[in-house]
């Protein structure tokens, strides 16, 4: 028996799964690592305890299952996107804490490239957003603040990294310092046309080239990792962002399919084939993956949209309004009322994401009266999910040009029902819960397998995909639209509302 072994490193932990030929997990590990919030705005990781975190759940996997080193056919990783970290090439060892993706001290520095005219430039190029979230200005940030950083990056001293470069290298001990195009697609640095680091970019936002990784197939063999960690070398076959290895994962491999993961946040992916479609409603471009060349399209681009507020917005319940004591009591709750009573919530607690973009706006809770209860409280809530995924299915719909049939969900929330029929109803088409909760760790086992022909087409994966429930839309297309127009008011009464 020979297995795939994934390893997931996330945002708040470091995960590592074994998957069988039929691509089920047969063992997993996992291990939380520290936050840390320096400054108000400010997040950070250490990168060398994400490292130990990462290092110590794949030796456990490994003892778990009761299985040799020598079973296992390949790795792959997948990682949370954006997060930056720069090293010394000479020791291995980080000059500075990790800025994570959700820092935004570098948000001013955005806000002067915007008033400077380069945001549609940029965006032309990157097919991103001109926004803190992404990496380069995180990088250019650490070159100019740590002592000395800008002189040793330009002397060659310096590497550059998302976390899955970071793994790359510590698994090979120093030997290859690279990444795939779907993390450098992120990084605000890579032309989607050109495939490569542009050199335009890399002036304006003050990087040497030296400090940048090479790019490689999202699916191939990339490396070997060194004897010792394993007790035997490893092909490393497989690299994807989180968000793009979920969609692999989720067999997303027909130009129209596409994927909702439902966390913290929410993140819509949509296959849209072998070409970059650029939003003109403010979603983000991005590379899927690279390889194989088992599917249809070797190189496939997505369009993306981001919910900030999801799971997230049960915790405010939870955690703020005290209305639920545990999460998973939310369901229970909304569906003890019809409807909310005309009541929304919009929950802007950190700006809204995609298609509004607005980082001023603000959480509102309208429409309540006298009889308003926390049921329907809880009840707006699960609604605002659903209608926030809505607004970013929609501008999908119509910047591809492709009628949306179907969509593929997985994430801790799918498995509220109350809200997935909500979902089906706020879309007007079908929402289809994958029986295969791992979907972004099985990305990168997939990517990993077909590299080294564990498994052999996009058709095998597609055939041990299975749904575990299907949701059909149970509401009038006039009442949807009631609806939706609702929310739109409600949403445009939340924006603008902080000031600096």
């Amino acid at each position: 028996m020979t297995y795939i072994l994934a390893l997931d490193q996330g945002t708040t932990s470091s995960r590592a799964v074994l998957f069988n030929r039929d691509g089920q997990p047969v063992a997993t590990a996992q291990q939380e690592f520290t936050q840390h919030f320096p400054k108000p705005g400010w997040v950070e990781h250490d990168a060398m305890e994400i490292w130990q975190t990462q290092q110590a759940v794949m030796q456990s996997v490994v003892k778990k299952a009761g299985i040799g080193a020598t079973q296992i056919q390949a790795i792959g990783i997948t990682n949370q996107r954006e997060t930056t970290v720069v090293w010394d090439r000479r020791t291995g060892e980080p000059i500075a804490p990790a800025i994570v993706w959700q820092d935004r001290r570098t948000a001013a520095a955005c806000d002067r490239l915007k008033q400077r005219g380069q945001a549609a430039e940029i965006q032309y190029k990157t097919g991103l957003v001109l926004d803190a979230y992404f990496s380069a200005t995180k990088l250019a940030w650490l070159l100019d603040h740590v002592p000395g950083a800008r002189q040793k990056a330009e002397q060659g001293h310096l590497a550059f990294g998302t976390m899955d470069t970071w793994l790359i290298w510590q698994l090979t001990g120093g030997r290859v310092h690279a990444t795939d195009p779907s993390n450098a697609s992120r990084t605000m640095l890579f032309n989607l046309h050109t495939q490569a680091w542009d050199k335009g970019l890399l002036k304006l936002f003050n990087v040497p080239a030296a400090v940048l990784p090479k790019v490689l197939p999202s699916s191939g063999v990339l490396a070997e990792t060194d004897a010792h960690l394993l007790g035997v070398s490893v092909p490393i076959a497989g690299v994807a962002g989180d968000q793009q290895a979920a969609t692999f994962g989720q067999a997303c491999f027909t130009p129209g399919m596409a994927k909702n993961t439902y966390g913290t946040g929410c993140f819509m992916l949509m296959n849209t084939g072998s070409v970059p479609v650029h939003s003109r409603h403010q979603l983000l471009t991005t590379v899927a993956w690279q390889g194989p060349q088992t599917v249809a399209h070797p190189t496939a681009y997505a369009l993306e949209g981001s919910v900030f507020m999801a799971g997230a917005t049960v915790q405010w319940l939870r955690d703020g309004l005290h209305i639920i004591d545990k999460a998973s009591e939310v369901e229970a709750l909304a569906a003890s009322v019809p409807n909310t009573g005309d009541v929304y919530l919009v929950p802007a607690f950190a700006g809204l994401g995609a298609p509004d973009w607005d980082g001023q706006a603000r959480g509102l809770l309208i429409g309540m009266t006298r009889g308003t209860t926390r049921a329907h409280i809880a009840r707006a809530a699960l609604e605002a999910i659903a209608w926030q995924v809505a607004d970013v299915f929609q501008a999908m719909s119509k910047d591809s040009g492709l009628a949306l049939t179907e969509l593929r969900v997985d994430g801790g929330a799918s498995q509220n029902n109350l809200l997935m029929q909500l979902q089906a109803d706020a879309l007007g088409v079908p929402v289809v819960r994958s029986r295969m909760t791992e979907a972004t760790a099985l990305g990168a086992a997939y990517l990993a397998g077909l590299a080294t022909g564990f498994w052999t087409s996009a058709a095998e994966i597609t055939a041990q995909w299975a749904q575990d429930r299907s949701f059909e839309p149970q509401i009038p297309l006039t009442k949807r639209d009631a609806g939706m127009a609702r929310w739109r008011q409600a949403v445009a009464r939340s924006r603008a509302w902080a000031q600096d």
